[in-house]
């Protein structure tokens, strides 16, 4: 219905489809949230989220009683305590969803309770329209913007503690960034990775095995991959396929550690037990917390064992590498 035979997109059904929520600049159960734009040429925006306790002048009403907040913020001096800042990307197979859809929004606030510090989660541009790399360039571009910004730097050294992490599209974006990052010799504290999207030409046993089965067919995700990367690319494109036989290597850099999440019924989940190998073949230091019953996305509902346990992880990884 979405998705054309032409590879184009029903971009417009798709937005009245997609359950969106507004931000809320006073606090909800100890987190407040706010759209900023980060880069004019490209329209591109982030939602942030950071916990704080309701003012006093809480009930006050109208423009400046939510403005105030945003700007004391963002003009604000670095904390005295660590605190993580998760720039966070969304999920969709890079054509759907966006900053504002309802469970990325509860997911954010979420991992907000979780760390107790700073959540941006960056609103790029989406396939078929935008195609490779506008999304990892967007991703770069919030991931410079944040090192810019005082108000996020905390800690005695008074450094950005950044984590990178990402749903889907948004995981394989955030090791797309991470390893930009490497190379250019920005510090990235972890990278947390939630069924990371990637792909190949070649059919991993698990794309068999799982095909159509829990919601997700290879039919589909050979279509978003066609409408993301460049129109003469295959599937072992770098973006794709990012230690595969065109793909670029990270030993010897100073790439970050990483928590992979892995849902066991998620028909890619043999594609990212492989990339946490390629990780670990070059030399990085990788976590991976495989839940052999979970379909994919069971991290945005809370009702599951699998969901309570590896936000335990995430809560674990968050404070073993802040420092």
């Amino acid at each position: 219905m979405l998705r054309r035979p032409d590879g184009t997109f029903d971009r417009d059904l798709a937005e009245y489809l997609d359950r969106r929520t507004p931000p809320n600049a006073h606090p909800a159960e100890g987190v407040a949230s706010f759209d900023h734009v980060i880069d004019n040429s490209v329209g591109l925006g982030v939602r942030i989220y950071r916990a704080v306790a309701p003012a006093p002048n809480a009930n006050a009403n109208g423009a400046a009683a939510a403005t105030l907040p945003i700007l004391q913020f963002l003009t604000g001096a670095p904390s005295a305590d660590p605190l993580p800042v998760i720039i966070f990307f969304h999920g969709g197979s890079f054509a759907h969803s966006s900053s504002s859809t309802l469970i990325y929004d509860h997911l954010c606030r979420r991992l907000v309770k979780l760390s107790k510090g700073v959540v941006i989660s960056v609103d790029y541009r989406r396939a078929p329209e935008h195609r490779y790399p506008c999304a990892y360039d967007d991703g770069w571009t919030a991931l410079k913007w944040a090192l810019a910004q005082p108000c996020l730097r905390s800690g005695a050294d008074a450094r950005l503690r950044v984590f990178l992490s990402g749903d889907s599209s948004g995981g394989n974006i955030a090791h797309h960034v991470a390893a930009r990052a490497a190379g250019d010799g920005i510090k990235i504290y972890g990278n947390i990775l939630l069924n990371a999207m990637f792909g190949g030409t070649e059919r991993a046993e698990s794309e068999r095995r799982l095909d159509g089965k829990y919601f997700v067919t290879i039919q589909d995700r050979d279509w978003y991959w066609k409408a993301y990367l460049p129109e003469d690319a295959d599937r072992d494109h770098p973006a794709c396929n990012p230690f595969g036989p065109n793909g670029r290597r990270l030993k010897g850099l100073p790439f970050t550690k990483s928590l992979i999440i892995v849902s066991g019924l998620d028909l890619t989940c043999d594609r990212q037990l492989a990339y946490a190998e390629g990780l670990r073949e070059d030399g990085h230091d990788v976590k991976v917390v495989h839940r052999e019953k979970a379909t994919i996305g069971f991290y945005l509902l809370s009702n599951t064992d699998h969901y309570h346990e590896v936000m335990e992880e995430i809560t674990d990884f968050l404070q073993a590498n802040l420092i």
